[in-house]
């Protein structure tokens, strides 16, 4: 008869059932896991330690910053120019949603980006039957004697979620009472401003955050900074600190093939190339106030949809899944509070 020793004892063994009741095999097979797993001093074994980690992922993916339009329309487009052979065409949400990318996206804030105030609401209709969209910024002219009216048009709509506005109107704008009241009306209205220009834009940045601190504030494409693999600009650099002094502005991680200037497609895909750029975003804003963006389709004219998506998963892995699902999808939420649908 089989026995089992215990320490120096030996005893006779218990009889053989020929079904396990739950409980035993339960215990066992716990058991039978973990030593496989663990070892029977608790440590990792070699088999385990050679299984791949899985590396975090964002549950939800928010890509805050697309542009759609068709050409085909009997009005037409006021943007691209016919002559853009890769832009002029019908660009759409399934256009987009079509494109192969590491991550699926999970939905998209689209930035309008034509002059034409009727466009607002060709945007807002799109969004109506496509639930795909869960925010469009506006174009609106702001310190325009008709911007109240507009406004009021569109902020009824839970889509709208504020307006892009340039380099050029900032600057100007600053400087005028009525431009500055149209602004605080947005942030009454719990809406927020994209700022669209280059490195000189940032000190007015900080500026217009002094000025209106409950209005949120987004600089898009990493105010398009050059990109060449080396240190940015001390002047960038100096800027993007002042600017993110100021709680109420965030960074949009955007347009980074877009600085490379490689209009050939050719923009590289490996993010250590981008990384000095990166750093000093990272540094200066940290993992709250740092959003993703694709820039699609103006990024197609640089690289993949693909890459641009795969260069900030790269950069954002690492820090953990904290600061992955906050850039991708968490921080998009806090910005512009787009619509879960």
């Amino acid at each position: 008869m089989t026995t089992f020793v215990a320490g120096n004892q030996k005893s006779k063994a218990p009889p053989i059932r020929t079904r396990p009741n739950r409980r035993d095999f339960l215990q066992t097979t716990v058991a039978g896991m973990a030593v496989a797993t663990f070892g029977a001093a608790g440590v990792a074994t070699a088999a385990e330690t050679r299984q791949p980690r899985r590396s975090p992922t964002a549950a939800t993916v928010i890509d805050t910053h697309t542009h759609f339009y068709d050409p085909a329309r009997p009005q037409g487009v006021p943007w691209p120019d016919k002559t853009d052979k890769l832009l002029y065409r019908a660009v759409l949400p399934r256009d987009y949603r079509a494109l192969p990318k590491p991550q699926e996206v999970t939905g998209t804030v689209v930035i309008e980006a034509s002059p034409w105030i009727e466009d607002n609401q060709w945007i807002l209709d799109l969004a109506a039957t496509d639930p795909f969209i869960v925010g469009c910024v506006g174009n609106l002219p702001a310190g325009a004697e008709a911007f109240r009216a507009h406004l009021k048009c569109v902020a009824g709509n839970r889509l709208f979620r504020g307006l892009r506005l340039g380099e050029d109107q900032l600057r100007k704008g600053l400087n005028q009472t009525r431009w500055l009241d149209d602004l605080k009306l947005l942030a009454a209205n719990d809406l927020c401003l994209d700022l669209l220009g280059g490195p000189d834009m940032l000190p007015e940045v900080a500026r217009l955050a002094r000025a209106i601190p409950d209005l949120r504030l987004v600089i898009d494409h990493v105010a398009n900074v050059k990109i060449d693999g080396q240190r940015p600009p001390t002047r960038w650099q100096r800027g993007l600190i002042d600017a993110a002094q100021r709680k109420n502005v965030y960074c949009k991680v955007s347009g980074l093939v877009e600085g490379t200037g490689r209009a050939d497609g050719t923009a590289p895909g490996d993010v250590e190339f981008y990384k000095p750029v990166l750093d000093a975003v990272w540094n200066a804003f940290g993992e709250d106030r740092l959003l993703y963006g694709s820039n699609w389709p103006v990024s197609e004219r640089f690289a993949a949809c693909a890459t641009v998506q795969q260069v900030v998963i790269d950069y954002f892995r690492p820090r953990g899944q904290a600061a992955l699902e906050k850039e991708f999808w968490k921080n998009a939420q806090a910005v512009y509070k787009w619509l879960k649908r």
